[in-house]
């Protein structure tokens, strides 16, 4: 009997795994992980980002061990690297959990060609979301372009219960073909170490992930429904990185949450929550059916607003990719995006959520609408500048809710907040940190002489950001 491989991506988890199920099945079995830099289109991952990945895939490669099953690490372009490393192991069959990315599919796809030339059985699955996206379309036949109706025909539908693991014993033993050394990847920060706040703030394992999901049922998600907007309490869930590296599954935490639900009747905490993990499932669907959700507006009309752009001139090419829009202009006000990101703008609860971003990989989410709706509209920067900026400092970015969420905040996505809804930083602090206590946390040095004057005023910036959108209606 021939061995199997099993190719892993953003599912490093051994349960609820059906590709790894599949693989042990056959007999022998060995897992690949593949980091891919090099295939078109693939979007290199952020700092914040590869930092969890080390420690993810150190726990990955003991759980499997566990299982006898060697874990093989590769660097390359994905479709040749699972090529060469199933002719090493003389496989008879290639194992994994699919993607939705435009380029990701691209990729798959060539592992599937190259395997049916080859002679060998692939087979792919659903893994990281409650359902395909080809299979959730309107009575017309199209995609969700509004999240409630999208999440109401969604939530009709049944889900699978998740899956166990493999039984210990199917591995194919031993080292059964050349392995990379993690530590060769460099994904970790040797010097300067910035990631001591992450190593503070998080656990990347999947064991660390279930203990989050149990402590958030057992207390916080009662009152979900308006903790959940409280950055100054512990009242989110902090699932999001690890669903983002699948050491959660969206099953394992829907059947974890439908259980608790149960047990709290009238509590809408549950429903609301449930709502979250329909929304990571609208980004996905929007992902899928827009592979340039990170570099095009889904709105045309946006094409034309006077962005800004760090750099020199309008025209420029923009640091986070393609060709700008036809209206962009150069900076003005040097210094404005960086005091953004450094959390020097001199708005107390945008600085918060900058600092915390900077020093733990993650930022409260009511926090990132306000940083975000700053940034685009008091400032006036492109939203591709920020998406950037969050792809590289968040432990949670993916390649659909960090661009859907983006485009949302700034009026071109999908179900996008208007334009004209402008987050007031001020009122947002008083509604939801009452008492100071979460930018007196983050920002100590408030009502010293060390803090920095405000960049813009928020009325005049608000002001300008209208008449810049009544250019393009």
């Amino acid at each position: 009997m021939k061995a199997s491989l099993v190719w892993f991506r953003d599912d490093l988890r051994t349960a609820d795994n059906p590709a790894l199920l599949a693989a042990a099945g056959d007999g022998a079995a060995a897992a690949l992980y593949v980091l891919d830099e090099e295939s078109a289109g693939i979007r290199p991952l952020g700092g914040a980002a590869k930092w969890w990945l080390h420690r993810a895939l150190e726990d990955l490669r003991d759980e499997l061990a566990a299982l006898g099953i060697p874990l093989i690490l590769r660097r390359g372009a994905g479709a040749g690297v699972v090529a060469a490393v199933a002719g090493e192991l003389g496989a008879g069959a290639v194992y994994w959990n699919r993607r939705y990315g435009g380029p990701e599919r691209a990729v798959d796809s060539a592992v599937k060609e190259w395997a049916a030339a080859a002679g060998l059985h692939a087979e792919s699955f659903q893994a990281s979301l409650l359902h395909e996206p080809w299979t959730v379309r309107t009575g017309a036949g199209k995609p969700y372009q509004v999240f409630t109706p999208f999440w109401r025909a969604l939530a009709d539908r049944d889900f699978r219960a998740p899956l166990g693991g493999p039984d210990a014993g199917n591995g194919f033993g031993g080292s059964p073909a050349d392995s990379d050394r993690l530590d060769a990847w460099s994904l970790r920060p040797a010097a300067p170490d910035w990631a001591g706040g992450l190593r503070r703030a998080w656990v990347p394992t999947a064991a660390a992930g279930h203990g989050i999901l149990a402590e958030f049922l057992d207390g916080p998600v009662a009152d979900y429904s308006e903790a959940r907007d409280r950055p100054d309490r512990p009242g989110t869930s902090r699932l999001s990185p690890y669903l983002r590296w699948g050491q959660l599954s969206p099953f394992q935490v829907w059947a974890a949450l439908a259980a608790r639900r149960g047990q709290l009747p009238g509590s809408p905490g549950p429903a609301v929550f449930g709502t979250e993990l329909g929304w990571r499932e609208f980004c996905w669907h929007q992902l899928f059916h827009r592979p340039d959700l990170a570099t095009a507006n889904l709105r045309p009309q946006f094409d034309g607003f006077p962005w800004r752009w760090p750099g020199a001139t309008a025209g420029a090419k923009p640091e986070t990719g393609a060709k700008p829009e036809t209206g962009a202009k150069p900076e003005t006000g040097a210094g404005h995006l960086e005091a953004w990101r450094r959390g020097r703008t001199g708005i107390p609860l945008v600085d918060a959520g900058q600092r915390e971003l900077w020093h733990t990989g993650f930022m409260h989410n009511r926090v990132r609408m306000v940083a975000a709706s700053f940034l685009v509209k008091n400032l006036g920067f492109h939203w591709r500048v920020g998406e950037q900026w969050f792809w590289d400092t968040l432990v949670d970015a993916d390649a659909a809710s960090n661009p859907a969420n983006w485009q949302w905040v700034a009026g071109s996505g999908a179900d996008a907040s208007p334009f004209f809804r402008i987050f007031n930083p001020e009122t947002q602090a008083k509604k939801f940190d009452p008492e100071g206590q979460y930018v007196r946390r983050w920002v100590p040095e408030l009502a010293t002489p060390d803090y920095p004057e405000p960049l813009v005023d928020l009325q005049e910036s608000r002001r300008a950001a209208l008449d810049a959108y009544a250019s393009i209606r």
